[in-house]
């Protein structure tokens, strides 16, 4: 997330169609300096290759990044058979082949094994941890690790086509942290064929969409003009999964100051999350507990 400097107090989302070849970070970065706001972060990270939704949160929106990085998201991709790489993906270098080829039935079939509740290990060049460095610096130096398997929850596998017997497109709707190369790694594996990611799409994440986003050619040509500023989504956006629970003044005064505010009325059970809003304004996210919200988060706008 890029630090806190001079700028703008924009708060907000501004939803991006990502390109191939650059970063997130870059991306955030360009985001930044069109809007000249003061804070600026991204709710998931999409490799260079990737394309699809990359969901810029600025100023007080990103007390709410979280709720956006723990929602379901949907992923198109391809996978290419008769190749493993070491990145798991078109990116990488070719370590090793196979002639085989798996039948639409096969591939059906070996598609069971990745929905549900699953176990994924992810791939050697990814951010995860491993004592205190990142994988893929690790494996850039050459070395190999056994990185640990983590739960995953994959609502959706499913063939989209079939365009020849080299590949495979898929749709996926998964949890967070999710591995669209080590779904490609493993199901080749499992095929005996082997395979890695040749294209990969994100086309929503929880409630963000691709198709609302900007390119950057459109972000370069309103950079620093209200136009551009038109299209910030609301900070509430992102918490458009949890129930929201009017305040009295009193309440909103409460909250503000980091205290239990009262709400005039609730669809909230106890013990459920949920954000407060005031004469049309979010104010915090928490818990709702006994007639009143508990903060975790404060927004001040």
């Amino acid at each position: 997330m890029a630090r806190k400097g001079k700028g703008r107090p924009v708060s907000g989302w501004l939803v991006i169609d990502k390109p191939a070849g650059v970063t997130s970070t870059s991306v955030v970065g360009k985001v930044r300096w069109a809007l000249g706001a003061a804070k600026a972060g991204h709710a998931g990270t999409l490799d260079p290759a990737a394309t699809g939704v990359l969901a810029i949160a600025l100023g007080e929106a990103t007390k709410t990044v979280p709720f956006v990085t723990d929602a379901m998201k949907c992923y198109r991709f391809s996978v290419r058979f008769g190749a493993a790489t070491n990145t798991d993906d078109a990116e990488g270098e070719v370590i090793d082949t196979r002639d085989a080829r798996p039948t639409d039935a096969e591939i059906e079939t070996a598609l069971g094994a990745f929905r549900g509740e699953i176990m994924q290990v992810p791939p050697q060049f990814s951010a995860v941890k491993v004592e205190g460095e990142r994988a893929y610096d690790i494996a850039r130096a050459g070395e190999d690790m056994d990185l640990v398997a983590r739960p995953l929850l994959v609502e959706r596998l499913a063939v989209i086509a079939r365009p020849d017997a080299d590949h495979v497109h898929l749709e996926m709707v998964c949890g967070k942290g999710g591995y669209v190369r080590s779904i490609a790694r493993d199901l080749g594996r499992a095929l005996g064929c082997l395979g890695h990611v040749e294209w990969l799409r994100r086309e929503w994440s929880g409630p963000f969409r691709a198709d609302q986003g900007l390119s950057l050619d459109t972000i370069d040509a309103l950079a620093r003009t209200p136009e551009l500023d038109a299209h910030l989504l609301p900070l509430e956006s992102a918490l458009a999964d949890l129930p929201e629970l009017p305040l009295s003044p009193e309440g909103a005064v409460r909250l503000k100051n980091g205290n239990p505010g009262q709400v005039l009325s609730s669809r909230a059970a106890p013990g459920d999350l949920a954000w407060a809003s005031f004469e049309g304004k979010p104010v915090a996210v928490g818990t709702y507990m006994g007639g009143a919200l508990h903060p975790s988060r404060v927004f001040n706008l």
